[in-house]
């Protein structure tokens, strides 16, 4: 799903597959060994030029006493964070991809995630779902009409037939070709950008790893799956396009495909009840919480409250049994928060170096 500013679970199963930073700021620093002025009233002396030469600049994560006495520690912050409170290094700058992008689409521990989110979805159908005879006794794994939280509903699946029900952007499909693009130009989301890419880009992309094989494995065994994404239903075809180009589909529009109409909100509750009055949704995978239940993005719902939710109710035990979350550190609901959002008051430790 993509949203302006977003692990995996276990198993394993043999007939599948053949196959934080945080940046510290202690105090802005000039780069090099110096900053002066070019006046000739401040040249040096051709001793103190001299001595200066010999003095090396020192290094990040070094602690030195500046001129005025107090102590400053040496950075790799090009950037200060922004209002927002987001760390700096979130914000892409040219040429450098920033750390999210290069944990998601360039790291052998997101494709083992992502590998594992897959195996554990095809485990829990083949095992848990595949096994059983009376299949109408089966509930759903989308929360009912008039659900909360913390009072989940889930229906019996009766005689509809059985469904896996997944996001497609950083759940099935990398958009490699748009972030490619961000990570070079610097700046972060664009939306008109986005829509040019739903639009052009359906050659440029790639399966997550592990959902291909997942997907095809469950279509064999009479599962339907169908794909709830944010994306335009005026980009329609160009999405099928895509989803075909990376062995996902095929998605037939407002069937097995269900995209955000024209002036609609982000959220997908009111496109998961249609799909439920067809079918019945027995496994679901996301990147972002809203994948599962538009409930976790309430406005007034705070970072913690947020966090707890995921653990703290009678949802807990689905993930992993129903519900099967891909990993995404680049963008959505879930990158937020100031230092004191995401810290809880007793776990905040000081160094006792530095209180001599």
């Amino acid at each position: 799903m993509r949203l302006p500013a977003g692990l995996a679970l276990a198993a394993a199963t043999a007939t599948l597959l053949s196959g934080c930073v945080a940046a510290v700021v202690a105090a802005p620093l000039a780069a090099g060994a110096g900053v002066y002025k070019a006046g000739t009233q401040d040249r040096p002396s051709k001793r103190k030029r001299a001595a200066q030469q010999q003095q090396q600049a020192p290094r990040p994560g070094e602690v030195y006493t500046a001129p005025d006495g107090s102590k400053v520690q040496v950075t790799t912050l090009t950037a200060l964070p922004p209002p927002s409170g987001a760390p700096a290094a979130s914000i892409p700058t040219a040429g450098n991809a920033p750390p999210g992008m290069q944990f998601l689409y360039g790291s052998g521990e997101a494709a083992a995630l992502s590998f594992q989110a897959y195996q554990a979805l095809w485990n829990y159908l083949r095992v848990e779902i595949g096994y059983r005879r009376d299949k109408s006794q089966v509930r759903s794994v989308a929360l009912a009409s008039g659900s909360t939280l913390d009072n989940p509903r889930f229906e019996l699946c009766g005689k509809r037939p059985l469904a896996v029900v997944l996001d497609i952007d950083e759940t099935a499909l990398l958009n490699l070709g748009y972030e490619r693009d961000e990570a070079a130009r610097g700046g972060g989301y664009d939306a008109a950008r986005w829509g040019r890419w739903e639009q052009t880009g359906a050659d440029k992309v790639a399966a997550v790893p592990g959902a291909a094989e997942a997907l095809a494995a469950a279509r064999r065994e009479g599962f339907t799956v169908i794909f709830n994404s944010n994306r335009s239903v005026a980009s329609a075809a160009q999405t099928q396009a895509a989803l075909e180009h990376a062995g996902l589909g095929p998605a037939d529009l407002f069937d097995t495909l269900w995209l955000r109409g024209e002036g609609e909100p982000s959220g997908k509750d009111a496109r998961r009840a249609k799909i439920a009055q067809r079918y019945c949704i027995v496994a679901m995978a996301g990147d972002q919480l809203g994948d599962f239940s538009d409930l976790f993005n309430a406005p007034d719902k705070s970072v913690a409250a947020r966090r707890n939710s995921v653990g703290g109710t009678l949802l807990a035990p689905l993930w992993g049994a129903g519900w099967f979350m891909l990993p995404n550190p680049v963008y959505g609901t879930g990158l937020k928060g100031g230092v004191d959002d995401i810290f809880p008051p007793e776990s905040r430790w000081v160094d006792p170096q530095e209180t001599k």
